[in-house]
Parts: C-alpha cells; sequence; structure tokens
C-alpha cells in the first residue's frame, strides 16, 4: 500500500456527485499533527487514515475533518473500503475504528465498486425541549417546521447526530443558519452533525447535513448519521426494511445511501458506491 493521499467520492458513481473523503492506505509513521493538516489542506468532511497490520483484510482506520479528529466517518469509510478493493479485491474488510469494529463487505458491479458497512450497535434518545429551542434558533426554524409524527432525538450510530424531521421539503430545501453558534452548541453537546430530514410521501427520505464542527457548512452525504437514523426508526419496524436516502442534493452533489434495518439487531448496514476523483487542476 502506499501513503499518497487519494481522493474518492462517496454514495455515487459520478465523481461530480457525492462526498469527496480523503484516504491515506499506509499511514504508519504518520503522526497526528501529519494527519490533521492533510484534512485541513484537503478540506474535505473527513479524511480517512488506515495503519495497516499483517491481515490485509483487517485495518484500523482514524478519520480527521479540517478541523479536529472525529470517532467514525461513514463516507470515508465506504470509500476507504473501496479503494482496498480496487487494489487488492473485493471481500469482507474489518476496520478497527476508535468507536469499534465495523466490518465492511465489498462488491464490484458493472465496473463500479461498492462498501456495506455495519455500524456498531445504534441507541437514541430524546432531546431536551430547552435545547432543542436553542438549536432551532441558530437553524433559524420554529417549532412548527416540525413534522409531529417523528419527535426529535440524539442518534447515535458511531457519533451523535441530533435528528429533525421537517414538515415539509421547502422547509429543508432553505437551509440558512448561525454557523459559530450552532457550532458551539454541538461540541457542547458532542453531536457531530445536525441530521435534518424529510419524509416524503413515496417513502424516500430526503436529508441534509450541517457540519460546523468539522469546518464545513454541510455534508453531501453522511454514513454514520444514517445509521443513527436507522436505529431511530428500528423500533417502529416489524420486518427487515431497507430505506433510500437523498442526500447532497440541494448542494447539486446528488448522494443515494441505502439503509437496512434489522429489527432484532441493533445494528444498521449503510451500503453506497464511491468511485476516485479526478485530478485537481492547478
Amino acid at each position: 500500500m502506499t501513503d499518497e493521499v487519494l481522493r474518492y467520492t462517496a454514495f455515487t458513481a459520478d465523481p461530480a456527485g457525492g462526498n469527496p473523503a480523503g484516504v491515506v492506505l499506509d499511514a504508519r509513521g504518520w503522526t497526528d499533527a501529519r494527519m490533521q493538516a492533510t484534512a485541513a489542506r484537503l478540506g474535505y468532511s473527513e479524511t480517512a487514515f488506515v495503519l495497516p497490520g499483517t491481515d490485509p483484510w483487517r485495518a484500523e482506520v482514524r478519520y480527521f475533518s479540517p478541523l479536529a479528529e472525529v470517532p467514525f466517518c461513514g463516507h470515508a469509510t465506504v470509500a476507504t473500503a473501496v479503494a482496498l478493493t480496487e487494489r487488492q479485491g473485493p471481500g469482507d474488510y474489518t476496520f478497527a475504528t476508535p468507536v469499534g469494529e465495523v466490518p465492511v463487505h465489498t462488491r464490484i458491479t458493472d465496473g463500479v465498486a461498492s462498501a456495506t458497512l455495519t455500524s456498531v450497535p445504534t441507541r437514541f434518545a430524546p432531546v431536551a425541549p430547552a435545547l432543542l429551542t436553542e438549536t432551532l434558533t441558530y437553524l433559524n426554524w420554529h417549532p412548527r417546521d416540525l413534522d409531529p409524527a417523528h419527535p426529535p432525538v440524539v442518534a447515535y450510530g458511531g457519533g451523535h447526530h441530533l435528528v429533525l424531521a421537517a414538515r415539509t421539503r421547502k422547509r429543508l430545501a432553505s437551509l440558512s443558519y448561525e454557523f459559530e453558534p450552532l457550532a458551539a452548541l454541538m461540541r457542547q453537546e458532542d453531536w457531530v452533525t445536525l441530521q435534518l430530514v424529510y419524509f416524503a410521501p413515496d417513502g424516500t427520505i430526503h436529508s441534509r447535513n450541517p457540519f460546523p464542527v468539522g469546518g464545513v457548512v454541510e455534508d453531501p452525504a453522511t454514513g454514520a448519521a444514517a445509521a443513527a437514523l436507522g436505529g431511530y426508526l428500528r423500533p417502529n419496524l416489524d420486518r427487515p426494511t431497507l430505506l433510500t436516502i437523498r442526500q447532497g442534493e440541494d448542494l447539486g452533489r446528488p448522494s443515494l445511501l441505502i439503509v437496512e434495518i434489522d429489527p432484532a439487531d441493533p445494528r444498521i448496514r449503510v451500503t453506497g458506491q464511491a468511485v476516485p476523483l479526478p485530478d485537481p487542476v492547478h
């Protein structure tokens, strides 16, 4: 493997879509400062750094946003698994992450690789009313903008995400928030992103994920948040279910995330494709 900084976009088969991620397949010997500086230079929401061992199908993986290390990142996990698959073949990988072991199954279909990650066990809890009010203020949302069928929660799928369901797609499409105050509140509460979602009548879920704590206004695709959302929805299901999440459309970087929920398993499976990005023009 190489310590070259690779560039992939995840949850899409189109280089113009998805969520870009940096991937370093061999970061052995790299200091934390070098990882952080590399993530900041790339400017993507996350960059993954692989610390391989003797087993080519198992490795430690760390994730850095432009501002700090984060415990887990779904889209960078998919990007890393696809990068490994393109070099040593599809199969079953295991990533040792700061939140625990994450199995990842990869395959290649019609020349495009995809990966299915299995999250750590998910959980969720209600949001204190005062905290919800403060968050809505920084979002420039009103309580009447929320969908009463899906109460706000803080959901966990490798990181904590505040889940807010919008009453209309129009509300979700209009996003203009107070960056610094929201970032400070998210740091205080240990929230990785906000997951703003709209449940469309056809069963599709539309999602937007502000990520100011990482120095990024919005994430075009958020695999960890998708897992957390699946965990939130799991208690209401009586049979295995596949959900489709569309994210990034309002940013012009469409992303597709497939979420598999088993009512008997608190772990959630999230699937997406990934492709290399073209070299930047200097």
